[in-house]
């Protein structure tokens, strides 16, 4: 069948389902977050936000737990180190998309809904650009971004390859995170939470079929990945066609506006470097234990993943408040915007006592999940015990960062971003694996000590703030 009729047969389903996406609330209306209690609106958006990020963790998660059952060590380094080098792409292209999200609320919050419908169609542009930008870099800079990163040389060959395949999905990603960062700055989480959705279910049956009938390993994981995001961008346009827009929104607004680009990317920009910079500290962390072999590589890989669902209470709160303190802001209503902060730091610590429990003591067992190979399950819970630690650090910490982002602070999130990773992440890091008998235990404990520095940070900030809005100077 041809794409465009395919494309016909999905929008005659999407007729028939559509009453029952309604009846279940996944076709929801905007939401503005300036009044009503707070705690219940806020878990009520955090809720599908966090749905997305476990799916969007799952959807990666399954790569890895795939290749690692039908492949070798050397493809889990593969996909584990690929991954970590698209990430640093997505997590760019997140932060910018975040620019969208916030100036979109603010103006939705002020009751400016043209300025919104501007600065979606001004984005467009923007981020179509920024996909074809990316797409030419990965293309050429994958060899020696895998060099730098000390990939061990079983694994080199195949993580370039698995990068490859994976960066002609770069437009899908780019749209799907432009499009989840409107949808979150009018207030609807649920909608995200569907593509997502979509692609991660995409996704696994590409796994199975690729990886485990074809025996294609990583390269095949590569390719499930960018047809499931394809088909997740192509999903999102029907949701967002037929459910429309807060706001008047035609072609006539899809076009280029510098001064909306400057105001996207004075917001976006800091916040996408923050990002970009502390993922680059992960992957220079990554260069370091790769040194130590190719298990230690897969261990570290294989925790990550691991990490990934155990940080996704404070991470879904931190999304979750950007959208909900700028709206607040856009309103002048500073003091929801502070309770919001205290509602998401208590709610993402209880959770992060339980996280830190099984992953210190039951880390083994989690691991296991992504690969049978016992040297590779203990060289990632001897990790994943320094990520207990940092499981009760970042719930002040993903939440602080919310609110600044929120309060259009983003200048300072990259700031402390880049003292947390470049002051002490990575130099503990490294000074960790020059000791006598390194353990990944004792480099993994560079994160929560970054985090607690980076804490420290935030708090400053937060009293000095307050003292400002006081005074009445902000």
């Amino acid at each position: 069948m041809e794409m465009t009729g395919w494309i016909r047969c999905r929008l005659k389903y999407l007729n028939f389902i559509q009453p029952f996406f309604v009846f279940g609330g996944l076709m929801a209306e905007t939401t503005l977050f300036t009044s009503g209690k707070i705690a219940p609106r806020l878990l009520r958006f955090a809720l599908p936000v966090l749905g997305a990020l476990f799916l969007q963790s799952f959807y990666g998660a399954v790569d890895l737990l795939i290749v690692g059952q039908f492949g070798n060590a050397s493809d889990v380094s593969a996909v584990a180190t690929g991954t970590m080098m698209m990430q640093t792409i997505t997590f760019i292209i997140v932060g910018l998309a975040m620019g969208t999200t916030i100036q979109m609320g603010q103006a939705l919050g002020a009751g400016k809904k043209e300025l919104a419908a501007d600065i979606v169609g001004t984005s467009v542009i923007f981020f179509a650009f920024l996909a074809l930008i990316v797409t030419v870099l990965m293309i050429f800079l994958t060899r020696p971004f895998a060099l730098l990163m000390q990939t061990p040389k079983e694994a080199f060959d195949k993580t370039c390859m698995y990068v490859h395949i994976c960066s002609a999905g770069t437009v899908f990603i780019t749209a799907y995170n432009m499009m989840g960062g409107v949808f979150r700055g009018m207030g609807d989480s649920k909608t995200p939470l569907l593509t997502v959705l979509v692609a991660c279910i995409i996704n696994i049956f590409g796994d199975l079929l690729f990886v485990a009938v074809f025996h294609m390993a990583a390269s095949g994981a590569a390719l499930a990945t960018v047809i499931a995001q394809a088909l997740s961008v192509v999903f999102c346009l029907i949701i967002a066609k037929k459910r429309g827009l807060p706001f008047t929104f035609s072609k006539k607004n899809i076009h280029w506006k510098g001064n909306l680009v400057t105001l996207v990317c004075k917001t976006g920009a800091p916040i996408s470097l923050q990002d970009g910079l502390v993922t680059v500290s992960f992957l220079v962390i990554a260069a370091i234990i790769n040194r130590l072999g190719l298990i230690a590589s897969a261990g570290v890989g294989v925790a990550e993943r691991v990490c990934g669902f155990i940080m996704l209470v404070p991470s879904a709160f931190s999304q979750s408040l950007s959208a909900f303190v700028a709206q607040n802001i856009g309103a002048e209503k500073y003091d929801r915007a502070k309770k919001a902060l205290l509602y998401s730091i208590a709610a993402s610590l209880a959770c992060g006592v339980i996280m830190g429990y099984f992953a210190f003591f039951h880390g083994n067992l989690l691991a296991a999940i992504f690969s049978k190979d016992k040297e590779v399950i203990a060289a990632a819970h001897s990790y994943l015990k320094a990520y207990a630690i940092d499981t009760l650090f970042v719930s002040f910490l993903f939440c602080f960062i919310g609110y600044f982002n929120g309060c259009g602070k983003t200048s300072f999130v990259m700031i402390q971003g880049i003292v947390g990773a470049f002051g002490v992440r990575i130099p503990v890091s490294y000074l960790m694996s020059r000791t006598v008998n390194p353990t990944l235990f004792r480099i993994g404990l560079a994160t929560p000590s970054s985090t607690f520095v980076q804490i420290i940070l935030c708090g400053i900030v937060f009293l000095m703030l307050e003292r400002k809005r006081k005074k009445g100077i902000i």
